[in-house]
């Protein structure tokens, strides 16, 4: 079957309005996510990210729905009340951009044009005061997780999941510099450019070594995906497994990493890869904790190397401050160190 992106938002729409159709507890339902794109395939396959948006709170917070093995439904419900103050919701670094400009797909009351006008009132969204307090917003979320892994003294899957999801809170601290946060599948594909267009190229480097790519080749790599493959699919049938591993998510993951490692920025296969074995390693023991374990190691992400990870992390959170600094002096806007 020939999938193309205006096939996919049909199935949006129609997704939208037979839902809201069956359940009057729902307001209003956005697509949000890659489809907002011109070209929203990654290796073949995308998924279609709809918000819906509740009167109460909903007893589902997400949901992933297969449509074909490449591409399924990412949805998300949301609760009137989150959006209720536009001031809190132009600060906020996910959804004030999730609301910024999304396609609505389903309105029953007037709820999209209220919340999408204040939140573009005085254009100011995208300017310098905004920016950097959902920059920032980010910054200390990286930084909060961060000190919960200083005293650690030996690193599991949890720790590193830990330490991956810091890293990817201050990687977007740079990112929101120049657009929205960049989604976990495209986070070290996409970054250069964001690194970029902040005038810090040099982050890149930092980003990638973060995560190992030092240590490993695109090569290597490719010897893990078998491993990592059964990891993920024996932890889809754990009911304690993060909700993202799913057999529905298989494909999703399995041929963006692929095409990444035969695209121009192969080592940005490393983090949908690593980071998907980490969680599925979460909930794993026996041989397939041993395998994410020895590519862990590999990456200098366990014993003395983790402790070294945990301290660059800190220098990276440290470099990202005084560039949010120096853009706030450029501005004539306060610094970190008169919050």
């Amino acid at each position: 079957m020939r999938v193309t992106r205006e096939s996919l938002l049909r199935i949006a729409k129609e997704t939208a309005q037979e839902r809201a159709y069956n359940d009057p507890e729902i307001i209003a339902a956005y697509l949000t996510g890659s489809l907002l794109n011109v070209d929203p395939m990654l290796g073949g396959t995308a998924d279609i990210d709809i918000v819906f948006v509740y009167k109460n709170k909903p007893q589902q917070v997400r949901e992933f729905v297969k449509l074909t093995p490449d591409f399924h439904l990412d949805i998300s419900r949301r609760t009137k009340d989150e959006f209720k103050s536009p001031r809190e919701l132009r600060s906020d670094p996910w959804l004030g951009y999730e609301m910024y400009d999304p396609i609505l797909l389903y309105e029953r009351e007037k709820f999209f044009d209220f919340v999408q006008a204040s939140l573009r009132a005085g254009f100011d969204f995208e300017q310098p005061p905004l920016m950097l307090q959902r920059c920032r917003k980010l910054l200390s979320h990286g930084r909060q997780i961060w000190m919960d892994l200083t005293e650690v003294d030996s690193a599991g899957p949890k720790e590193v999941r830990k330490y991956m999801k810091s890293l990817y809170h201050v990687v977007n601290a740079v990112a929101e510099l120049s657009g929205p946060p960049i989604q976990e599948r495209r986070l070290l594909l996409e970054f250069p450019a964001r690194a970029g267009a902040a005038g810090k190229p040099e982050l890149t480097a930092t980003a990638f070594h973060l995560v190992g790519a030092n240590n490993v080749n695109a090569d290597k790599l490719k010897t893990w995906v078998s491993d990592w493959k059964y990891a993920f699919k024996l932890a889809s049938e754990n009911a304690n497994v993060d909700i993202r591993i799913q057999t529905t998510r298989a494909n999703y993951y399995e041929k963006a990493i692929i095409a990444m490692l035969e695209g121009e920025i192969p080592l940005a296969a490393l983090w949908p890869l690593f980071h998907t074995w980490t969680l599925s390693a979460d909930v794993l023991d026996g041989d397939h904790l041993k395998f994410w374990q020895s590519a862990a190691g590999d990456l200098g992400l366990l014993g003395a190397g983790f402790a070294e990870r945990v301290d660059g992390l800190d220098h990276f959170i440290d470099d990202v401050e005084i560039i949010l600094d120096e853009v706030a002096k450029e501005n004539g806007l306060e610094t970190s160190v008169g919050i």
